[in-house]
């Protein structure tokens, strides 16, 4: 398997008019249609030859809902597909499906200031397209995931995040936040149903309505066109990695005096670890605001500065491929091992351990040339106190169930643990009286339980296809659900397994993920999402299922 096979992407055929008209009989004339393979992040979820437009406006997107209302079709927003769950597209998608994908990352990109700390985004622009627009305004935001290629309002849907709580002493600045990146709305535009008209229009939705907290993360059950996010000044940040603190000591348990995950937090606000498998030094990445160039620190003025990780090395390709494609699994402690290896000696020769510069160049590191591989993610909400004891308690079980496993001849992962840390999405900290908190983001603060502040991300990682993974995962999510009742799922990745698959628990499906939230705001978000699209134009199979 090569690196290109890795990071392969869909291809895009031109529509036989022919074909379109009998197929989409009154389709609206000047959206223009075409055939189109749907993959999502890691090619566990395709299907080919699916119809496709993309809408010139939000106007046509509206003239496309409503063609598919009328001919029971069903809608499905893509951006960049950069995703594991199935949100959009379930796999087994048939080419004849009545599904037509509505791309939004051709024209729905457009950007301007709506005030000095506001910005006006079209929900098909890229982040990293996103964040230099700011930049070159002098704003810019606390964190954000890192891929650049994620379009805006896939991100929105699924409450995507990046790493940042307040460091010791630091004050929040005017415009920013420590949650989500869902938590900047201001005010957002979606195509919903209007009874007055009988038709779906479209509608702006502030912050304050109700019903907005449905939509701020709606996991793909709505259709949002154009948001408006509050934004702050940017920020110069200094990212310094580091692969000399073993394991037993940056994630061992709270009350000793190490170099702990808990001490760089306190210190800087701004952390993430990156642990491969097989392996006992994490690359530990930490984050700083630092407004001028500290001495040993590189400049950066782009984006992606660890060309090590974004492109697979030809010795990390191979070892993916033999295992991939001659089921050599066994190999999965020489893999995690070589890419251990390729960081350590390329943070140095590429002088990428110690990097300053801009927010957006720091933050965003991640191409769609990285390797690909599939993820599961859950959210422990948590005091912030309680942080390295969440961190010290998940690393310890992993590492014992991974030994266990590979006592028994049993390879399950092959890639990496990634652990980071957020606020949760405060509604206060958008700077609009009365803001609602977004019903079904994975950050939404339970009243209940005010003292949990802080969320830990928990990741685990493995190529596709690696046997024993399910159960594996499995096991790592029941210990989750049952040890930390703050549990919650992160939408864009794996979880709900089986033995055998991801997203196919039944009781994860219909108890344990509306309970996590509860009953009454799981029910709130649904009743919302329904009365907005009663005809669930948005949504997709397990949609159905999730929001049953």
């Amino acid at each position: 398997m090569s690196a290109a096979a890795l990071a392969a992407v869909p291809v895009l055929l031109p529509a036989d008019p022919a074909a379109a008209s009998e197929e989409l009989p009154g389709f609206p004339a000047g959206v223009g249609l075409y055939r189109s393979a749907y993959r999502n992040w890691v090619g566990e979820i395709t299907a080919d030859g699916l119809w496709a437009c993309a809408p010139t406006d939000a106007d046509q997107v509206v003239e496309v809902v409503n063609w598919a209302w009328r001919h029971g079709w069903r809608v499905r927003a893509r951006g960049s597909s950069h995703g594991w769950s199935p949100l959009t597209i379930t796999e087994g998608t048939a080419s004849d499906a009545p599904v037509l994908l509505v791309d939004t990352a051709s024209h729905l990109t457009g950007l301007s200031l709506d005030s000095v700390s506001a910005v006006r985004a079209g929900t098909g622009v890229k982040l990293e397209a996103l964040l230099t627009y700011l930049e070159g305004h002098g704003l810019g935001v606390t964190a954000a995931p890192a891929p650049g290629d994620l379009t805006l309002g896939g991100a929105l849907a699924i409450d995507a995040h990046g790493t940042a709580v307040p460091a010791a002493g630091e004050q929040r600045l005017p415009g920013q936040t420590y949650g989500s990146l869902s938590n900047r709305i201001l005010s957002l535009t979606a195509v919903v149903w209007d009874e007055g008209s009988g038709a779906y229009a479209l509608r702006e939705f502030d912050r304050t309505e109700a019903d907005s907290a449905a939509l701020l993360a709606h996991l793909g059950r709505a259709f949002v066109t154009e948001v408006v996010l509050r934004v702050g000044a940017n920020s110069n940040l200094r990212c310094v990695s580091r692969v000399d603190i073993p394991a037993a000591e940056l994630f061992a348990a709270p009350g000793g005096d190490g170099r702990t995950f808990a001490s760089f937090l306190e210190e800087s606000g701004r952390v993430e670890a990156i642990w491969f498998a097989y392996t006992e030094f994490p690359w530990l990445k930490v984050w700083s605001v630092a407004p001028t160039r500290p001495l040993t620190s590189r400049r950066v003025t782009s984006p992606y500065n660890y060309p090590f990780s974004d492109n697979v090395p030809a010795l990390v390709a191979d070892l993916a491929g033999r295992m991939v494609s001659d089921g050599a699994w066994y190999l999965a402690p020489v893999l995690g091992n070589a890419q251990l290896d390729v960081a350590t000696v390329g943070l140095t020769a590429m002088l990428s351990a110690d990097i300053w510069g801009p927010s957006k160049n720091t933050l965003l590191y991640i191409r769609p040339t990285t390797l690909r591989v599939t993820a599961n993610g859950y959210a422990v909400l948590t005091s912030r106190d309680q942080v390295q004891q969440v961190v010290s308690e998940f690393t310890d079980f992993y590492r014992e169930r991974l030994a266990a496993y590979t006592a028994r001849g049993r390879f399950p992962v092959n890639g990496t643990v990634e652990i980071r840390v957020t606020g949760l999405d405060d509604p206060d900290e958008a700077g609009v009286a009365g803001a609602r908190a977004p019903l079904l983001s994975a950050l939404r603060p339970d009243a209940a339980r005010p003292e949990r502040d802080t969320a830990v991300w928990l990741d685990i990682l493995t190529l596709p296809g690696t046997p024993y993974a399910e159960a594996f995962l499995r096991e790592i999510e029941q210990f989750l659900f049952e040890g930390y009742d703050g549990t919650r799922v992160e939408w864009s990745k794996g979880w709900a397994y089986t033995d055998d698959a991801a997203w196919e628990d039944e009781e994860v499906l219909g108890t344990t993920i509306p309970g996590s939230f509860g009953e009454a705001v799981w029910g709130q978000a649904s009743g919302v999402l329904d009365r907005l699209d009663p005809h669930r134009v948005f949504g997709n199979a397990f949609l159905d299922r999730l929001f049953r």
